[in-house]
C-alpha cells in the first residue's frame, strides 16, 4: 500500500492501550529488516530518518526507497523525520514525500517553541502529514544534538495542555527521563508525569530514547498513555555488531553481502522482539 500519514495509526494505537514502535534506518538492508518484521508481525510501521541520514543519502534517495518497499506490502507505514530543528529541511522532506516530520524546538523558550511548531502545523496540516514536537529536552545524543544529563528538563503536564492547544501538534514528544542512547544505568522514567500528561492532553504521546528501557518500564510507560516509542541505538549496534562479527571469522571477506545478509537478520530480531514489547503485532488490521 502506499505511505500513510502516522496519525491514524498513532491514535489507533493511543485509542487501543498499545504503542507503534518506530525505527531508525541508515541502509537499504536496515529498511528491508524492519519492513520484513512488521509484514511478519503485522503490525503498522513509522520508518524514522534522522537529520544526519537525510543529509547523508538524500531525501529523494530514502524516499524512493521506502516507497518502494510500501508497494510490496499492505502494512500501513509512515515515513517520519526525526528530531529536525531545521524549517527548510522539514519542508524539503515534506516535498520529497515524508508523511511524517519533528520539528524539534525544544532547546527555545516556550513562546519561540509555540510559535516554530505552530509554522510547521500550518504546512503539515495542508498535506496531510503527522506533525512532532517535543516539550522539555531529552538527554543523551541524538545526531549532533547533545542534551547533558544537567540539562535535560522534565515536560511539565500544564503546560503540555497549552502547547497542544495552541499549536494544533498531532504528536507529543514530553521529557519524561529517557535519553537518547543507551543507558549507563536503569532509566529514572517519571510515571506519574506520564499519567499527568495523558490526563491532560488528547493527542498520542512518543517514548523517545527506547533503545535499552527495561521491558517492565516500556510496558508500564504503554499502558500510561505513550503511543509510539523511537528505536534507534539498539538498531545501529546490532547492525554493526553483525558485520564485526563476519569480518572476526572472515577477515578477508569482501563480499558485501555475505556481512549484509546477517546485519539485516540482526535488525530484524531487534524489530520483532520492539514490535512485541509495543503490543503493536497484530494490530495492522487498526488502521483502516
Amino acid at each position: 500500500m502506499t505511505l500513510v500519514s502516522s496519525t491514524p495509526m498513532l491514535r489507533a494505537a493511543s485509542r487501543n492501550g498499545y504503542a507503534v514502535a518506530a525505527f531508525n534506518v541508515h541502509t537499504l538492508e536496515m529498511l528491508q529488516a524492519v519492513v520484513e518484521a512488521a509484514e511478519e508481525a503485522e503490525a503498522p510501521l513509522i520508518i524514522q530518518t534522522t537529520v544526519g541520514t537525510v543529509k547523508h543519502l538524500g531525501a529523494d534517495y530514502i524516499c524512493a526507497s521506502v516507497h518502494a518497499a510500501s508497494k510490496h506490502t499492505k502494512i500501513p507505514m509512515a515515513l517520519h523525520l526525526d528530531h529536525c530543528s531545521d524549517f527548510a529541511m522539514i519542508m524539503n522532506c515534506i516535498r520529497a514525500g515524508y508523511t511524517s516530520v519533528m520539528i524539534d524546538a525544544s532547546a527555545y523558550p516556550f513562546e519561540d517553541n509555540v510559535r516554530i511548531t505552530r509554522k510547521v502545523v500550518e504546512v503539515a496540516n495542508a498535506c496531510g502529514i503527522n506533525v512532532e514536537a517535543e516539550l522539555g529536552k531529552v538527554g543523551g545524543v541524538e545526531d549532533d544534538i547533545i542534551v547533558d544529563e544537567r540539562d535535560a528538563l522534565l515536560a511539565d503536564p500544564e503546560e503540555c495542555a497549552v502547547f497542544v492547544e495552541r499549536t494544533g501538534v498531532h504528536s507529543l514528544a514530553p521529557a519524561i527521563g529517557t535519553a537518547h542512547g543507551i543507558y549507563k544505568g536503569e532509566p529514572n522514567i517519571d510515571f506519574d508525569r506520564i499519567r499527568a500528561i495523558r490526563e491532560k492532553t488528547a493527542v498520542p504521546l512518543v517514548l523517545h530514547g527506547g533503545s535499552g528501557i527495561p521491558a517492565a518500564q516500556v510496558k508500564r510507560s504503554v499502558a500510561l498513555g505513550m503511543a509510539k516509542m523511537n528505536v534507534a541505538t539498539e538498531l545501529r549496534i546490532a547492525f554493526s555488531d553483525a558485520i564485526k562479527d563476519v569480518f572476526t571469522a572472515k577477515p578477508e571477506e569482501n563480499d558485501p553481502r555475505k556481512y549484509m545478509v546477517p546485519a539485516k537478520q540482526a535488525v530484524k530480531s531487534i524489530a520483532l522482539a520492539k514490535m512485541e514489547l509495543c503490543g503493536c503485532i497484530g494490530k495492522a488490521r487498526d488502521i483502516g
